[in-house]
């Protein structure tokens, strides 16, 4: 798998220059066509809740109950429900001693991605996060290519501050290349984003360190 610094060069090969044995790996996808992003994240918190490498789960809708029909028994089908508040993000969890908590979000578009598939209170939850030390990120998935993104939230809050001054509308996907870290498909998990997380905690205690 592939990871790339912000500045594009890749980060398997700096650890090589460094002495460090990488193994290089092919690039091919294990995409399931008609899987959601969301769905192909689970499965891949599941695969590392099972080994034991993070805990990470989606959080769960909040939702109010309005009225409920009973055509049986056993079964109870809801006729009626509200969200009760605006939901924040996706995932949140623990991994090596930090607090994780990301968004994920998919579009159709081949050459940019939409920043209106962000609301202010999203980017706000993600400001405060940053705040207590947590990992913060987005995954970025374009639907018609299955081509995936992590971007850092920092990156993010900038775009969306620009967009507030500038009018910008979306994330050209050269900026996600040269800012983000492309992903790739794999067995289990099906997308090993840790691998990246693994780079931005070693990065956020050495930044701690020299603070």
């Amino acid at each position: 798998m592939a990871i790339k610094y912000p500045n594009g060069k890749s980060y398997f090969h700096n650890a090589e220059k460094q002495g460090k044995k990488q193994t290089k790996k092919k690039d091919f996808s294990f995409s399931k066509r008609g899987m959601t992003l969301e769905e192909e994240l689970n499965e891949s918190n599941d695969s590392y809740l099972a080994f034991e490498r993070a805990v990470i789960h989606k959080k769960p809708t909040p939702i109010q109950i309005v009225s409920v029909d009973y055509p049986k028994r056993s079964a109870a089908v809801i006729k009626e429900a509200y969200f009760r508040q605006a939901s924040t993000t996706d995932y949140n969890g623990v991994y090596r001693g930090f607090y994780l908590d990301f968004e994920a979000k998919e579009t159709k578009n081949k050459l940019s991605f939409p920043l209106k598939n962000f609301h202010q209170h999203q980017i706000t939850h993600m400001q405060q996060c940053l705040k207590q030390g947590a990992i913060c990120f987005v995954v970025l998935r374009f639907s018609t290519t299955d081509q995936i993104f992590l971007l850092e939230a920092a990156f993010l809050i900038d775009y969306w501050e620009n967009q507030m001054k500038e009018g910008r509308k979306s994330i050209p996907i050269s900026e996600l290349e040269k800012n983000g870290y492309k992903l790739y498909y794999g067995l289990s998990p099906r997308i090993p984003y840790l691998d990246v997380v693994d780079h931005l905690i070693d990065k956020a205690r050495s930044e701690k360190q020299n603070q």
